[in-house]
């Protein structure tokens, strides 16, 4: 018997590559996406599996809960949450509705559809959530001059899909199912294209290579898949020091904070004085 994955905006880009990969390794789809056409067209070439389009819009109560329902009621194996906006703008300049939407899609649409999906999987007795974010959740500290094209909601979107996918899976790994967040750096896609940005000079990551390293990812444990970082210590890294932060709090004030040894390097990074 097949196994059922169900993949977010999978009309284009690393959701389209998903659900390929997926289609070849025998997992019957449903895809969803804004575009009826482009799902369509997708459905009509993965003719080895059956293949379910949905259009839903994941900006709205209505699209999120449509797709809910569908991940509350069928026997998925897999949940990919891919489907993405950007809004690259200012925080100042962006406007409200567009702030929602990107909140919408990339934080509470993945929550809603995986929380509708673990309590089946739970009962199955397994499942996967893959979650796709992107390095730029690592870029908070980043001085402005270094990435002035980061924007303040997008990156706090993405690292908000790691925290989550890192608890989840601590929550869920007890009970045979498994979640992993995917973060790709630029990957050669429409997708900054629809923003405005021309990217065509900047070195980027193919859509398959991406969901190659996902998968793959899987198959070894991994969590946190950065498919760009050669170097996966600095990953590892990065979430001792969040532990060991985590680890060293206190109910006391730290005497640290007025300590004139202490000195800011950049916005968000304090180092004490030698």
């Amino acid at each position: 018997m097949s196994k059922l994955a169900l993949v977010t905006g999978a009309s284009s880009g690393i959701g389209r590559a998903f659900a390929q990969r997926l289609a070849a390794d025998g997992y019957d789809l449903v895809v969803t996406g804004r575009r009826r056409d482009r799902l369509e067209e997708l459905a009509a070439t993965l003719t080895s599996v059956e293949v379910e389009p949905m259009t839903a819009d994941l900006s709205t109560d209505e699209g999120v809960d449509a797709i809910a329902a569908v991940c509350a009621t069928q026997p998925l194996a897999m949940l990919v949450n891919n489907a993405g906006v950007a809004h690259y703008m200012p925080f100042a300049d962006l406007p409200a509705d567009k702030a929602s939407e990107l909140v919408h899609v990339k934080v509470a649409a993945p929550v809603m559809l995986a929380r509708a999906a673990v309590p089946g999987m739970i009962a199955r007795g397994e499942g996967t959530i893959i979650n796709v974010s992107g390095m730029i959740a690592f870029s908070g500290p980043a001085p402005q001059a270094q990435l002035p094209l980061r924007r303040a909601v997008y990156a706090g979107a993405l690292a908000y899909l790691v925290t989550m996918t890192q608890a989840l899976h601590e929550e869920i790994s007890p009970d045979g199912l498994r979640a992993q967040v995917v973060c790709p750096g630029v990957v050669a896609t429409e997708f900054h294209e629809r923003q405005g940005l021309d990217l065509s000079a900047v070195p980027r990551m193919s859509a398959q290579d991406v969901v190659t390293a996902s998968l793959r990812g899987l198959e070894l444990g991994a969590v946190v898949c950065a498919p760009g970082v050669e170097d996966a210590s600095l990953l590892d890294a990065v979430f001792r020091a969040d532990l060991a932060a985590f680890g060293a709090q206190s109910p006391e004030l730290a005497q640290a904070l007025p300590d004139r040894r202490m000195r800011h390097l950049a916005p968000g990074r304090i180092v004490p004085q030698s």
